[in-house]
Order: structure tokens, then sequence, then C-alpha cells
């Protein structure tokens, strides 16, 4: 028997879950979404989970507007919504690569819609095998994400859905992204650094109510754990290397310590990542065995008297499965042959990635229950990914432009994979919370990652040509992956002595982590947060800080009324904080699409840094109180 806890809608009971309404409303909603963190990814790194607005819009729209709808077709609609985001990620950390190495001079459109969409499919496909042992049957993985949807979602059927505080927060964000990009009266950054002695101290902020809203989301742990990488990057390492190479010539100090950031410390996140996605998958490593063996096993579940599997059992059949998997990996293999320009390094390519693809796909699936898809190591998977084939490939003689195309396209699709199988597993474990029919849920999520896959190629067009990815748009994964393959290619050298120093602070972060853990503390000393943050500019690191702080000073305003009122506070803060982060991103892509329609953006206004803090300041302020408001 299922130890699984008693769902909300009884298995024997049937009520409407993937209806033509609710798919439609979850495309729609997860179209937004994807464009939004598409810019969100490619500004900050980081991407936030669409299930819970999706929810909350669904149901404001269903039970709201409509005066209909039951909480499994909400369940559906944040179902495909979220699906998009998490193809969105896997492209957008891999594939502007091609662009920024010049093995591509501009986004292709078909190779990247195939990359997402395949990447994507593929992570549905091999994650539904292991739906059952890892999210019904493994007790220790918790899903935090599923779970919060699911109380978003029964807290909805009780009454309330938090349509406006969504909305309004997006109206807010619109708005202070529009007096940035728009007509500059804000500015969008901060900083300042001046000479202490031989060396130099830097200082900034990025001014962004979509980077608050992250730090609300993934709380004061991980927030303090990416300020802490940016802080060691350029509180400490900067400052030591300026020391050691002195300070001739040098007048504008803000750009020295950028380009020094740029050329040298940076490199020491790559080797954090490395050891922290290692570490992570060598952590795992008996529940990801027990969960391959379950799925190799079979995932028939429970059944009633007549012998068929129960309604919350039913997962998409052996047949179908393996059918859609015979018309998709075929399409990988051409898609290799064609990205390489020849058979065999295009069929060596497929199997490679049809290897560390279902490996890492469980990988992810494992990690995300046990510490939420904010902690999940994809970055430092998609890296592994990359120095094994690039290993394999130099191997068999491959080098140049065909090499970089070749590997990057084998972790663009493991990248979208592992994320894709993420999110999955959330959106899979909110089902079984709600008592969803799985089966339903993952042939939505098939459509909800097709759809979405045809628009992150354009999206990426206009944001190149407006901000320039790898300049306004950091994209400090892809960035990454093109300084790699560039090396490995085309020769050059990698500031090893960066690589292997932050390899060292990846390996005490794991020790730091194993005494918290041990000692039973509520911090825990993740690695890839830590490596995220040395890897990002900190201006970009404060006010995701800030937002992580945030919300812990409103959970402890609030713990007066106990565990029900930090929850319910905190709830709230999530809410706004995606409506900040969905308002500033879609902006950014309006405001994106009037500059490629050669819009001469932003107009002038004002400038004035004081004014800036000040508004941001105000943006802190609404977020604390809207999430403790009654």
């Amino acid at each position: 028997m299922s130890s699984a806890p008693k769902p909300f809608v009884a298995p024997e009971k049937s009520i409407a879950e993937a209806t033509l309404i609710a798919v439609g409303l979850g495309l729609a909603i997860g179209l937004v979404m994807t464009a939004a963190n598409t810019y969100l990814g490619l500004y900050a790194g980081m991407t936030v989970s669409a299930s819970i607005p999706a929810a909350v819009i669904s149901m404001g729209i269903l039970r709201g507007i409509l005066k209909r709808g039951t909480i499994l077709e909400n369940n559906i609609v944040q179902t495909i919504a979220s699906a998009g985001e998490s193809v969105a990620a896997g492209i957008i950390f891999t594939v502007p690569a091609l662009v920024l190495t010049e093995a591509w001079h501009k986004f292709h459109y078909w190779p990247v819609t195939l990359i997402g969409m395949l990447g994507g499919l593929l992570g549905v496909l091999f994650m539904i095998p292991l739906r059952r042992a890892l999210i019904v049957e493994e007790e220790e993985l918790i899903y935090p994400e599923g779970l919060a949807c699911a109380e978003v979602l029964e807290a909805g059927e009780r009454g309330g859905t938090g349509l406006k505080t969504v909305f309004g927060a997006m109206g807010l964000g619109m708005l202070f992204k529009t007096m940035i990009g728009g007509v500059a009266i804000i500015k969008g950054t901060v900083e300042w650094a001046t000479r202490a002695g031989n060396t130099i101290l830097y200082m900034g902020s990025d001014l962004s109510p979509a980077l608050l809203g992250v730090g609300f989301i993934v709380g004061p742990n991980v927030a303090t754990l990416v300020f802490l990488g940016g802080a060691i990057g350029w509180l400490i390492a900067i400052p030591i290397y300026v020391a050691s190479s002195g300070l001739i010539g040098v007048t504008d100090y803000v750009a020295h310590a950028g380009s020094i950031w740029d050329a040298q410390i940076r490199y020491m996140g790559v080797g954090a990542m490395v050891v922290g996605g290692l570490w992570s998958i060598w952590s795992v490593r008996h529940g990801i065995r027990k969960g391959i063996q379950g799925g190799i096993g079979g995932y028939k579940g429970e059944t009633d008297e007549t012998g068929r599997a129960i309604r919350t059992e039913r997962d998409m059949p052996m047949k179908q499965l393996g059918l859609m998997l015979a018309l998709i990996l075929p399409a990988v293999f051409g898609l290799y042959i064609y990205l390489a320009n020849g058979v065999i390094i295009g069929l060596l390519a497929g199997l490679i990635m049809t290897v560390t693809g279902f490996f890492f796909v469980a990988v992810s699936s494992y990690i995300v229950g046990l510490v939420g898809s904010s902690n999940n190591p994809v970055s430092g998977m998609t890296i592994c990914t990359v120095l094994f084939a690039s290993g394999l490939l130099l191997l068999c003689g491959l080098t140049g432009t065909t090499g970089i195309i070749a590997v990057l396209g084998i972790a663009g699709v493991v990248c979208c994979a592992a994320c894709t199988a993420g999110d999955v597993s959330q959106d899979l474990k909110t089902g079984c919370m709600l008592g969803a029919t799985p089966v339903k849920q993952q042939w939505t999520q098939v459509i909800g990652v097709i759809v979405p896959a045809f628009i992150v190629a354009p999206i990426l067009m206009v944001l190149h040509h407006s901000y320039g990815i790898g300049d306004q748009l950091r994209a400090p994964q892809a960035t990454l992956f093109a300084s790699l393959t560039s090396t490995m290619f085309k020769g050059g050298t990698l500031p090893w002595a960066m690589i292997i120093a932050g390899a060292a602070i990846g390996i005490a972060i794991i020790i730091i982590d194993l005494i918290l853990k041990s000692r039973g503390a509520s911090f825990r000393a993740h690695v890839m947060p830590v490596a995220v943050g040395i890897y990002l500019p900190l201006s970009l690191s404060v006010p995701i800080l800030v937002g992580g702080l945030a919300s812990y000073f409103v959970a402890r305003a609030v713990r007066g009324g106990g565990e029900k009122a930090i929850s319910n506070a905190q709830s709230k803060g999530v809410l706004f904080s995606s409506g900040l982060v969905a308002g500033e991103a879609i902006t950014g892509v309006i405001l994106a699409t009037l500059i490629f329609f050669n819009v001469n953006l932003p107009i002038q206004v004002f400038d004035s840094s004081a004014l800036s803090l000040i508004l941001f300041a105000a943006i802190v302020a609404i977020l604390i109180r809207a999430s403790r408001r009654n």
C-alpha cells in the first residue's frame, strides 16, 4: 500500500481535470511566464517557478470571473504553465553560448526550438517511470515547491485567491522597469568603488524589483548564500588580486574591478560549481539507484477490486511512452547530425546525450525532492556534461567550431531535460497531494513543453538585438559555457588557479554544511547558491539578499501568531514577489521589442542615485506590508 497521505480529492471520485479551458488557460499563462523567465534567466542567471502565480491566476479567472472550475483543473493550469519556464531555463543557460563563441552569428530558429522541445520532452518522458518510486514511495523526498503549490490550491478551494495581489505587484514591477528602461527616471544600477591603500573596495546594487522578488521567493537561506558568494568574489578576492597586481594607471575603479572579475575572479565560481555538482550526484547516489531500479522494474501502482489501476495511480501507458521515445530519439540524432555536419559525430553526440540525459533527469528529480528547485545544481550537471562530452569528442579528433556546436547541442538538450524533470517532479507531487490523475498531468506536461518552445528563439533574437546577451543581459551560465568550449576546441587557457581556488572553496562549504547538518541547524550551506553568487556580479546579489532578509523579517514579525500566521504571511509575500518578477520581466521583453523596431529607448528624463535608492526602498516596504496584511 502507498505511504502517501490521503489526497484532497479521493481516488474513487472523478471530477473535471484536463478540460479545454484549463489547457488553454495554462498555455496562455505559460507563454507569458516563458517570456518572463527567458528575460530573468539571462539577466540574473536564475529563474523562478511559475506554478504558484499560475495557480493563483487560474483560480482568480476560473472561480472569480467565470464562476466555475475545480481544484484539479487549476492544477492542470499550473502544470502546463510551469513547463514552459523550465524549457526556457534550459535553453538560455546553454544556447546563447553558441552566439557568444561566434559558432553561430545569430540564433537559428529551428535548432533552438528543437533543442528546447526535444530536451523538454525527454525530461518529461524519462521522469515518468521514476514517478512512483520517487514521489509516492520515497518518504525522504518532500518536494517543497510542489507541497507549497498544493497548499495554495487547497487554500483557494476554501475561499480567496490572491489574484489582486499578483496583478497589483505586476503593475508595480512594470512601472518600475518602465522608469528604468522606458523613461529613464530611475537608475538600473547604483555602484561605487574607491581606492583603499594599494587595492580597491567596490559596492553596488541593481535596483530590480524582480531580483528583490527572487530573494523573497528563495528565502533567507539561499539569498544569504548567493550574497556570500558575491562577497567572496568582490569583497575578498578582488581586493587581494588588486593588491598583488597593483593599480598603476588605473583611474576608473569601478571598471577596473569589473574587468578583473570578468577575466579572473568569476572562474572561482566554475570550480565551486563542478565540486557542487559532483558532490550532489555522489550524495544522492543511493536514492538515484533505488529510483532507477524502481523505474526499470515497472511503475504499475495500486489496483481496485477489478484489477484496474486506481485513478490516482495511472501513469502514461508503457506502449505510449515507448512510442513517444521512438519518435523523439531519432529526431535528437537527426538534430545532432545536422549540428555536427557529420553522421558519425552526430550519432556519437546523440548517444552521449541519451545516457547523460537519463542520468541527470534522475539526479534532478531526486535532488529537487530533497532541497527544492532553488538548490537544484543544474549548472553543475551541465558543466559535467560539457566536460564529459568535450573529452569524448576531442578523443575522436573533433576540434574548432564544429566541436563547440556539437558539445553545446548536447549540453542544451541535457540541460532542458534536467530543468524540465525537476519541474515535472514538483508538479506531480502537487498532483499526488491533491488527488490528480498522473497520466493527465503527464500529457499536459507534454503539451506545455511543446508550445512554449516555439517562442523562445524569437525572444532571444529580440533581447540580443536590443540589450546584447553577454552585455546588458549578462547570461552568466551561457558565458561560462562559451569560455569553456572556446578554450577546449579553439585553444587558449583558462585561469586554472582561480578554478582550483573555487574548488577548494566548494569543498570547504561542503564540510561546513555537513557540520551544520550533524548539529540539526536550520541554516544550511548548500554549495550551488554560493557558486552562482561568485559567478554573478555583486550588484545582482545585493537585491536578492534584501529580498531574503525581507522574508526573514516578515516571518519574525508575525511569529506570535504561530506557524499558520508565518505560512500565510510568506505565501502572500511569494505571490507579491511573483508579480514583481513577472511585471519587470515582461516589461523588459516589451521594451526590447520596441527597441528592436527602432524605437529610441530609454528617453532620458532624470538621473539621481538618491531618488533611485529611495524608490527601491519603497518597493521593499510595500512588499513587507503586503506580506503582513491580514
